[in-house]
């Protein structure tokens, strides 16, 4: 009778061991293309901060012409200056001017929003998930090849419980190895599953 449940253990522990390889290697899988994602997001966020510092530096160039423009008493090519603002910036201009000019400028306010901003603000929440995503994946990973060292083990302590010894010691090694199984049956139906 333990022979046979001990061939019947160790054939489920074996189709066990594998599946838990194969969840291994897929989570693997999964994290390498959330680092990826990460990874490409973080670049497109820095490309969207380039643009958003050239359009910065383009409004602050326009504006201290403007100034200059203003303080020399110019006010025809102030208003063509003017009319040259960027749309972003127009906004943060004219809500400056409407609340009477309380900050140092125009860029102080929140309205100004320089094109690319957002896009960065958001690629880099993305990156961010997208990173949190792989250090996930890569722990479902490790929890699935844990848990095939732990089906190993059963599979020894099978194997060993076939040999020819006392049969007390036989029968404690297979019954160990029926509890290390169910623990191991027990928490695997507690990961995920990725087909």
């Amino acid at each position: 009778m333990t022979d046979i449940l001990g061939v019947f253990l160790l054939s489920v522990v074996a189709v066990l061991t594998a599946w838990c390889g194969f969840e291994a290697s897929k989570w693997s899988g999964e994290m390498s293309i959330a680092f990826s994602q990460a990874s490409s997001a973080r670049i497109q966020a820095a490309n969207a901060d380039g643009e958003a510092r050239s359009a910065r530096s383009f409004d602050l160039t326009i504006y201290a012409s403007f100034l200059q423009a203003v303080g020399e008493g110019n006010e025809e090519l102030a208003d063509y200056i003017r009319e040259r603002f960027t749309p972003e910036f127009r906004v943060a201009y004219d809500a400056w001017v409407e609340d009477g000019m309380v900050e140092h400028a125009p860029f102080a306010r929140e309205e100004y929003v320089p094109e690319g901003s957002v896009e960065a603000v958001e690629l880099n929440a993305l990156a961010d998930e997208k990173f949190t995503q792989a250090l996930e994946d890569n722990q479902r990973g490790d929890n699935y090849s844990l848990l095939t060292v732990l089906f190993a083990l059963v599979l020894f302590l099978t194997a060993m419980s076939q040999r020819e010894l006392v049969p007390w010691v036989g029968r404690t090694l297979l019954g160990l190895a029926i509890v290390v199984a169910v623990v191991g049956v027990v928490i695997l139906t507690t990961f995920p599953i990725r087909i």
